[in-house]
């Protein structure tokens, strides 16, 4: 049995046709920063802010499972923000910066906006639409309007829109169209929700979702073009670290993942279209290969197929697996380490430890995506949820209904996504130097 020895970090995440048509002036790439939401609040963060990260990963999934029912080349920074990270997005003409959510998990780009019926607190100026020349309200007959799951007609003939998810979090205003800049890019035309009436589990460094799945309205749908399908992240660990760089964001040429040790596993088509479904074929403790067990639910593939089994998703910090895969994992796990098991303090995770205060000695492990292999590191598997207690960092999708590969296990990863090739790219990559 291999074992790695190594100080356990705790981190989490919140990362065709044109709607309109547009074109980017600048290069075939460009980055941003994503910036985890802690960074804004506070300069050490405490296993109170990693126990809310860890609820938060439950609501979230059954966010996921739930809430699609209802509803140059650039570069940016991502910001965490207790389970999630943020993008900085600056809206509108002149622009009022703000910070969002990155999520791979929905399509829709919203912030809340002046006038604000019912809002969530944030700590940032609400966006004025009143005050920007290059905001348009979408017509009710807009390609656009057409192509939201939930919209409907206002008496001034605009597009209102109403996303709902699982964990009954919503917002509800108006469709428009507005130019956006994302680092030092501008985008003009870009497909909005102007959120009038908002509410949900959302913190106050958060002032809306740049939605970055795959559904016709997402960022990523309306650059297509521009971009060549491709984005790409590389998560920064933030727990541990005293003065965490930004994770990276990349998109268009800036987003290519090669060299040495890169692998690919296929995005498998499954409804709803806004997810990015991967094949998790197994996981591998030490030296124990445990396989998933084909659905017996009839899918698109048929009954007996591994296909599409999980979500890989950013803004979720745990890692839930199919419920019979999560089982013989666990098993495993409490059979190769030898510490003392204790109850988790804080309630949340099934299998803890007792942390002796020096590096733990846990087993290797390795999860099987078809046709990639991902050998994971300690902090990609195992959290620290108190002083004294040390769990492993999955969960049985049973519990929220949904196979989701979490922010965590991506941690440490160059994580690139091709929606023309259809492919995830993951490469072992010091986060901190990108």
């Amino acid at each position: 049995m291999g074992a790695t020895k190594v100080s356990l970090l705790c981190a989490t995440l919140i990362l065709v046709i044109s709607i309109p048509n547009f074109h980017l002036s600048e290069a075939a790439g460009f980055s941003i920063d994503l910036i985890h939401r802690n960074s804004l609040q506070s300069p050490s963060l405490s296993f109170d802010h990693v126990q809310t990260s860890l609820h938060r990963s439950f609501n979230r999934a059954k966010t996921l499972v739930l809430g699609n029912s209802l509803e140059s080349t650039p570069s940016t920074e991502i910001v965490h923000d207790g389970g999630e990270y943020l993008v900085k997005i600056s809206l509108g003409t002149p622009k009022t910066d703000t910070y969002a959510i990155a999520d791979t998990g929905s399509d829709l780009i919203w912030v809340q906006c002046k006038p604000c019926v019912t809002c969530f607190k944030q700590k940032s100026p609400l966006f004025d639409p009143a005050h920007s020349s290059s905001y348009k309200p979408a017509a009710c007959d807009s390609k656009a309007c057409d192509a939201l799951t939930r919209s409907s007609c206002s008496a001034k003939n605009t597009c209102s829109y109403s996303v709902a998810y699982g964990d009954r979090s919503y917002s509800r205003g108006e469709l428009a169209t507005e130019t956006i800049t994302l680092g030092t890019t501008k985008i003009p035309n870009v497909v909005i929700g102007c959120g009038h009436n908002d509410q949900g589990t959302f913190g106050p460094s958060t002032t809306g979702i740049v939605g970055l799945g795959g559904g016709k309205v997402s960022l990523i749908r309306q650059l297509q073009s521009s971009i060549q399908g491709k984005f790409s992240y590389c998560l920064v660990p933030f727990l541990g670290n005293k003065n965490p760089r930004p994770s990276k964001m990349n998109f268009g040429d800036s987003a290519k993942v090669s060299g040495a040790g890169v692998v690919k596993t296929p995005i498998v088509p499954k409804s709803p279209d806004t997810f990015y479904y991967l094949t998790l074929e197994g996981i591998t403790v030490g030296a124990e290969r445990l396989d998933a067990a084909p659905s017996l639910d009839g899918d698109d593939y048929g009954s007996g197929s591994t296909e599409g089994n999980i979500i890989i998703d950013s803004g979720t910090t745990l890692t839930f697996l199919p419920s019979d895969l999560y089982d013989k994992v666990q098993a495993a796990v409490q059979k190769q380490v030898k510490g003392r098991r204790i109850r988790d303090p804080a309630g949340i995770l099934d299998l803890c430890y007792l942390a002796s205060g020096e590096s733990e000695s846990l087993p290797e492990i390795t999860a099987h995506f078809k046709g990639a292999d991902l050998r994971l590191k300690a902090e990609n598997v195992f959290v620290k949820t108190t002083e004294r207690s040390v769990c492993l960092a999955f969960a049985p999708a049973s519990s929220v209904g949904v196979g989701i590969y979490g922010n965590l296990a991506q941690m440490g990863f160059l994580v690139g996504y091709d929606l023309e090739r259809r492919t995830v790219s993951f490469k072992p990559t010091d986060c901190s130097k990108v």
